[in-house]
């Protein structure tokens, strides 16, 4: 499902070059639930914009459901993470004035997706927030809130969920629930990659990726 080969992303500091990624071969199986740890400034987030199709790698190719996208246009990019990727960060990202239900529908709207207020429902039912449809954010906990921006993430049906660190502003309680939730998820057959900086999380998933210095130590 997801195929990295010999993938390098080297960004441009001053005069300085400075390799984020470093000939990085990954191969990810349709539902696989793969932790990414490492360090701050190990690479782990660049490795996972490069699989999230938020960037392009400098050296080497990377491979989404057989299709490489190393070189697409943006506009088949967009189409990709809209379809086929769902996305949770660290940050909620969730608008103040709206319920939760209304913030999940958002990605929906973008897609013309006309079941979205229904899939919105399923969908906070399923992360275990059925009586908080009608709550705003700030009547809600981080915890809440994080379930939330995942049950957003799944509007439009991905095959692939990618979070970034979506446990980071979040106590140890409701830190589990949230990996809970990716368990459940997984379960009923989605792929899921989380990046954390948290080694007991990570024992969660079933593939646990260890990044260095830009380098893969072991998969």
């Amino acid at each position: 499902m997801i195929e990295l080969k010999d993938v390098s992303k080297i960004y441009r500091r001053g005069s300085e070059n400075i390799c984020a990624v470093n000939k990085v071969d990954l191969v990810l199986n349709k539902g696989d639930f793969c932790a990414i740890v490492g360090a701050s400034g190990s690479g782990k987030t660049t490795l996972m914009n490069l699989i999230g199709c938020i960037d392009n790698p400098s050296v080497g190719t990377v491979k989404i459901k057989n299709t490489d996208v190393s070189g697409l246009p943006q506009k088949d990019l967009t189409k990709i993470r809209r379809d086929t990727l769902g996305f949770v960060f660290q940050q909620f990202f969730l608008i103040p004035t709206l319920t939760a239900s209304e913030n999940v529908q958002i990605p929906g709207l973008f897609a013309k997706n006309t079941q979205r207020i229904k899939r919105a429902e399923e969908l906070l039912d399923l992360v275990g927030l059925s009586e908080r449809i009608h709550h705003r954010p700030g009547e809600m906990s981080g915890g809440e809130m994080q379930r939330t921006a995942i049950a957003r993430a799944l509007i439009n049906s991905p095959e692939i969920l990618l979070a970034d660190e979506p446990t980071g502003n979040l106590d140890s309680e409701n830190a589990k629930i949230v990996f809970d939730t990716f368990k459940k998820l997984n379960k009923a057959g989605l792929t899921i990659i989380v990046v954390t900086h948290s080694k007991e999380l990570a024992k969660n998933a079933d593939k646990i990726i260890t990044i260095k210095d830009g380098k893969i130590q072991t998969d």
